[in-house]
């Protein structure tokens, strides 16, 4: 298993950046009595995009939610460990403070304002600024060339559109925070392949255009590991491996147990349990 730096999350070949995001040793409890997270280190360089990959349960979206601090709704809290966004502690702040601070979380499954419009909906992001109207007017048009298929949409009530054109209002929403950087939970969930892809590609344009830093919790390994500079792999509330993308795209475990792909062919059911047995992170 690779060593946790901070520094391994550049891009390979990318100058040296800052640390924008850091989590050291971080527990986390529910209920007073689950342990979901299990001492989970990770880093995340200025300017780069980070996958968080494993199945369900594995604690994604809990870590994604201890940084922002949405937690206490679910009755849960950290209990070890620290997480530094931007040179400052975070754990303790408010959400509103963190997301002034400009780390903004998008939440699984969208949760888009299904009464307001795909621009009402947008205008909500900025609810934080103090910039002034006219800066907000400015940042819209500037979300609106990144997804044009919401300005086509922006007076359609947001319940009554696609599951793509929610995912995309949800991003868009979270841009107009002016963010350092995103928490992106599930992007791909319930969407069709094309969709999915056309999601990544914004992101991808984000990152490289605006400068906004991802950290992105996905079941879709093959998708993830395409468009992020560097992955971390959660079991069961622990990191067991992490490494540049291109590298764990290539990893035979990270084929076998999470692409489903194996130089062997397809394997049966009993054969599965040997070779979750095998798995170089468990031994």
């Amino acid at each position: 298993m690779s060593s946790t730096a901070p520094a391994a999350t550049r891009p390979s070949g990318a100058p040296a950046s800052e640390t924008i995001l850091s989590l050291n040793n971080v527990e986390v409890v529910y209920d007073h009595v689950i342990l979901v997270l299990r001492g989970v280190s990770l880093a995340v360089s200025q300017g780069a995009v980070v996958a968080l990959l494993g199945g369900n349960g594995a604690g994604k979206t809990t870590t994604l939610k201890a940084i922002s601090n949405l937690l206490h709704s679910e009755r849960g809290e950290v209990t070890k460990g620290s997480i530094v966004f931007n040179g400052a502690e975070v754990h303790r702040m408010s959400p509103n403070e963190l997301v002034r601070r400009g780390c903004v979380q998008v939440m699984e499954g969208r949760h888009c304002f299904s009464h307001l419009t795909v621009e009402e909906n947008l205008l909500t992001g900025a609810f934080t600024r103090r910039d002034g109207q006219a800066a907000i007017a400015r940042h819209l048009e500037l979300v609106y060339s990144y997804f044009p298929r919401l300005k086509e949409r922006r007076n359609a009530l947001a319940g009554y559109t696609s599951g793509g054109e929610q995912q995309m209002t949800a991003v868009g929403r979270a841009l107009m925070a002016r963010p350092k950087m995103i928490l992106l939970d599930e992007p791909s969930m319930g969407l069709a392949p094309q969709l999915v892809e056309e999601i990544f590609e914004i992101v991808k344009q984000l990152n490289r255009k605006e400068g906004v830093s991802f950290l992105l919790a996905e079941q879709n390994t093959n998708i993830a590991l395409k468009y992020a500079d560097y992955g971390y792999i959660l079991e069961s509330g622990r990191v067991v491996m992490d490494g540049i993308a291109a590298d764990l795209a290539v990893n035979e475990d990270v084929k076998e147990f999470y692409l489903g792909i194996s130089g062997g062919g397809r394997k049966s059911f009993s054969d599965i349990k040997h070779y979750k047995r095998r798995k170089r992170w468990l031994a």
